[in-house]
Formats: C-alpha cells, sequence, structure tokens
C-alpha cells in the first residue's frame, strides 16, 4: 500500500539516507515562466485555479479537493474550493506538530542524553552505569563515543555492575496508533524511543544503514552495518548475479526481529547499495553503540546490557545536549523526517503532563491549535507525522495556522525552515528541491510538502510579484494514478506570478528506480 525504496542525498557532503518506497509514477511538469505584476483580479484568479483544478485525475466522487488562499497580512480570502472539508494530510500534519512545538517547548528546548553511576574509587566503578535519554533524534555514533570518552576521562577503566539503558522518558509504545505494520521495516516508520541513534546526518533515529557490495558471480552479496552492533543480526541470502543483469535484491526485517534478512541477486560490478532498516529493540541498539565505544576508550563493562532506570542520588558523569529546536526544526521539516515529529509529541506530553507518550502529547497540540483558531470537529490527529491514514485536517485551518504563526518570535528560524522551491541543496529546497525551478515560485515558495498514496498535500507561502505575501493550501486525496504534484506546482507559481493555468505542461509518467540516488518527493511516503 505504501510505496517504498531507499533515498539518499547530500547533506553538508555527507551521503544520507533518507527514507524508503516501492516504485511508483510521478509527473513532471514543465512549467513556463511569464511573471505578472500581480496575483490579477479575483475574477481571473479564480478562472485559472478553476482551469487548473479540472484536471481529468481529479474527477469523481472519491476525490476530496481542497485549496484555499489567503491575504497573509489581512487574511482575506482569494480563493477557496473545499477549504473546510476534513482531509487526510499527509505530512502536512508536520505543519501543526512543528509550531506547537515551538510554542510549547520552545526554540530553545534541547535534548539531553546523559550517563550516570554511583561514586567511583579509583579506577573501578562499582555497580550500574546508566545512560539516561530524553528522546535526542541527533544522536549518531560520534556523539556516543564522545560521551564515553568524558567517561574515561574521569580515570574509569572498569564497571564492575551492568549497562543499564534509560528510555523511561517516554513510554513504550513504540509505534503510533494506526501506523501500517508493513511499514514497520522502513526507516519512515522506525520505532519511537526515548534513548535512540541515527545513523546519518537526517538523524533517522531508529534505522541502521545496510550496505550492500556485490562480490564474484555466484557468490554471497557482501553486507555491512552501519553502526556495527551486536544487536542486530543478518541473514544474508542474497548471490551476486551476473554483471549487467537486473537487480532483485530484497532486504528486509521480519518483525518482532532484529535480523536483517537479504535475498534475490546483485548483479557484479554494480556500485555498492544503501538501504536504512529499522531496528526492533532502539533503546538497547543505541546501548550496544555505546558499550562498544566505552570498550574502545578502554572502559569495560563487567556486566550485561538491560533496559533500566535511573535511581536517585547518582552522580552525572557525563552529558550531551542536542541543538536547540529552533535549529532542529530545519531537518525535521526540510527532510520531512517522520521520527522527529513522533519524539516532539511525546516531548511535549512529558513536559505539560509528565507522560511521554502518544495518548499524552496529542490532545496538548490539539488544545494549542484550537487557541489558535483550529476547529475541534475539523481535526483528528493520530499522530504527528502525519504517516497514519486516519489523520484529518482542512486547508482552511493549516492555512490559519499558517497566519497565525507569522505573530510569533520563533517564525523566522520556522519559515526557513519551510522547504523552499528550486533550490538544489537538500538542506535549503528539501523536499521542493527539484521542483519549481526556473519559475517565479523558485527561491519564492517556502512549503511543506505531503504525500501518501491517495494524497498529496502543498501549503505555504508565496509573494506576488508585488511583493504582498500570500498564504496558500493544496491538499489533494482519492486523485486517480499518482500524485499530482504538477496541480500543485501550478497553482504555486500562478500565486508567484507565473502563468499557471496557461503553463505548457509535459506531463510523463515514469517508473521510480528500485534504488535510487536522489531526494525526490513525489516517490517517498509522506514528505
Amino acid at each position: 500500500m505504501i510505496m517504498r525504496r531507499t533515498l539518499t542525498a547530500l547533506l553538508g557532503g555527507t551521503a544520507v539516507a533518507l527514507a524508503t518506497a516501492t516504485p511508483a509514477t510521478a509527473t513532471a511538469t514543465v512549467l513556463s515562466p511569464n511573471p505578472s505584476t500581480n496575483t490579477g483580479t479575483a475574477t481571473s484568479l479564480k478562472a485559472d485555479l478553476d482551469a487548473i483544478l479540472a484536471d481529468e485525475r481529479l474527477a469523481g466522487a472519491g476525490v476530496g479537493v481542497g485549496v484555499q488562499v489567503r491575504d497573509a497580512g489581512t487574511g482575506e480570502v482569494r480563493y477557496a474550493r473545499g477549504a473546510a472539508t476534513p482531509l487526510m494530510p499527509a505530512s502536512n500534519m508536520k505543519i501543526h506538530t512543528s509550531v506547537a512545538a515551538l510554542a510549547i517547548l520552545g526554540p530553545d528546548h534541547r535534548f539531553r542524553t546523559s550517563v550516570h553511576a554511583r561514586e567511583a574509587r579509583g579506577s573501578t566503578l562499582a555497580g550500574n552505569l546508566y545512560l539516561k535519554g530524553t528522546g535526542d533524534p541527533t544522536m549518531r555514533p560520534a556523539e556516543y563515543d564522545r560521551l564515553a570518552a568524558r567517561v574515561a576521562a574521569k580515570g574509569i577503566e572498569r564497571v564492575t555492575g551492568d549497562l543499564i539503558a534509560d528510555d523511561s522518558w517516554f513510554d513504550a509504545q513504540r509505534t503510533a496508533p494506526g501506523w501500517d505494520p508493513t511499514d514497520f521495516p522502513y526507516a519512515y516508520a522506525a520505532r519511537i524511543s526515548a534513548l535512540t541513534l541515527s545513523p546519518d546526518d537526517a538523524f533517522n533515529a531508529g534505522s541502521i544503514k545496510v550496505t550492500v557490495t556485490p562480490g564474484k558471480a555466484g557468490k554471497r552479496v557482501k553486507v555491512a552495518l552501519d553502526p556495527p552492533t551486536d544487536l542486530v543480526k543478518v541473514d544474508n541470502r542474497a548471490v551476486t548475479g551476473r554483471a549487467g543483469g537486473t537487480s532483485t535484491l530484497s532486504v528486509d526485517r521480519p518483525a518482532g526481529a532484529d535480523t536483517i534478512v537479504l535475498s534475490g541477486s546483485y548483479p557484479a560490478g554494480a556500485d555498492p547499495v544503501e538501504n536504512l532498516r529499522t531496528v526492533e529493540k532502539p533503546t538497547l541498539y543505541a546501548a550496544d553503540v555505546f558499550r562498544d565505544a566505552l570498550r574502545k576508550r578502554g572502559v569495560k563493562v563487567a556486566g550485561t546490557t538491560r533496559r533500566g532506570t535511573t535511581p536517585d542520588g547518582t552522580a552525572t558523569l557525563a552529558t550531551r545536549d542536542s541543538m536547540p529546536l529552533a535549529q532542529l526544526t530545519a531537518p525535521f521539516l526540510k527532510l520531512s523526517n517522520n521520527m522527529i515529529a513522533e519524539i516532539l509529541v511525546k516531548s511535549i506530553g512529558r513536559e505539560t503532563k509528565g507522560q511521554g507518550s502518544w495518548q499524552a502529547g496529542l490532545p496538548v497540540i490539539e488544545r494549542y491549535l484550537a487557541s489558535q483558531g483550529v476547529p475541534a470537529e475539523r481535526l483528528e490527529m493520530t499522530d504527528g507525522s502525519g504517516l497514519s491514514r486516519s489523520n484529518r485536517t482542512t486547508p482552511q485551518d493549516i492555512g490559519t495556522v499558517l497566519k497565525k504563526a507569522q505573530s510569533k518570535t520563533w517564525f523566522p528560524a520556522w519559515y526557513q525552515a519551510l522547504p523552499i522551491a528550486g533550490d538544489p541543496d537538500p538542506m535549503t529546497g528539501g523536499t521542493l528541491r527539484n521542483r519549481m525551478a526556473k519559475t517565479p515560485a523558485a527561491g519564492n515558495v517556502h512549503a511543506k510538502t505531503g504525500t501518501l498514496t491517495g494524497a498529496t498535500a502543498l501549503s505555504g507561502y508565496v509573494r506576488e510579484p508585488s511583493g504582498r505575501r500570500l498564504i496558500f493550501s493544496i491538499v489533494l486525496n482519492g486523485y486517480s494514478g499518482g500524485a499530482p504534484k504538477d496541480i500543485e506546482d501550478r497553482i504555486a507559481v500562478r500565486l508567484a506570478g507565473g502563468t499557471g493555468a496557461g503553463a505548457r505542461r509535459a506531463t510523463t509518467t515514469r517508473q521510480a528506480p528500485a534504488i535510487g540516488p536522489r531526494l525526490e518527493c513525489s516517490w517517498t511516503m509522506t514528505c
């Protein structure tokens, strides 16, 4: 039901795996730039947007079309169609989650990971060593190594007890209600823990990188895990096929197991391929990587690694604080990171109710949105990322949130964290980096994308040629064929002063490669 494939992008010179998806069709649009002095009269704007939305892919009884355009300053509605109808927003739900997190947790909120123990005597630490997390998605192997170095710097060489992994800041429910279990092996649906690890700079928390390299024809492929860990096992059944052959490689993680199963064949001479797969026990995964870092730093733990809680009265040996939330919002929104969204929901629950759970956090977000003018009867939040198909909101309410956000002190950082159309830098253009290039929308549209099977969305800000800012929200459900991203783009370009409805459109249907080198929103899950 949900698309799967491994996607990569360059982030600060580092190859970053972003999501997984299956082949799906996508549309490519050629838009003719033809800027005018403004968006035109209300009559001409309505006629142009009506013409764009008359696309045959949006015809049919089961299609949901919701669009609203309003003046960002006055709030005057310039265009509306189905704007008050609740629809499945996909990752446009991250607009609601991110503004609520900034308002409730604050732009300076940081996640802390810390190491605790009873008092050490000389080089020996009697008792257990405790590793405690509060949900930091930016903890990578290098960060755990630095924590280990700080422990070693205190002269500790031996721990007589166990390594206790403390994830009690959140509850033990790992996946949100409404998520499809068939998505669980893939990085966009990783398991949520207060103590977690990201294998890359895109902060895909709770996943591990699986690199497959072909060997000699007829021999097993070579498999490497990054970071290395004893927790995750590899069951390699995949063979190296003939050079130039077709790949039938499958990289799977069976339900409930921390085993990566490889099958099929991968052509000899082909480039190594990277896949992200989730881990079943993210808490112990993080602790295992930390334990290995301790060993390399000369600190031996005599006991086992297990989950538990940090008792009162322990001393703090080392801490690491994440970047502030205002800064973390950029990779969250630019790359449409589902895990950050869910961590924020649980963090809001912990901050306000003392419970790090979806059940505690989601109602708090909904109450905040109500205070911003979103009616409760038009909002259904099952998760914070938009991955659940039971989420509902309206273009009108998304527009209301976008308008109210402009008055917040954190708005400049949040505005810049939205993907920017046509900018090829993944950390600027994000999920819009390959869209609307060389049009009046390029470098102008700041908007959040959204894609699920049968749902696509684009909501954000655009300046018309006069310089006046507009707010727009487009949510489409139940269309025929692949996600009609070109319809969203034509509306955005029209608002930016381009021809929009009169644009020359070259629509092609193409098959996404099994493994691709670029971030391509129309081929991903909830971007």
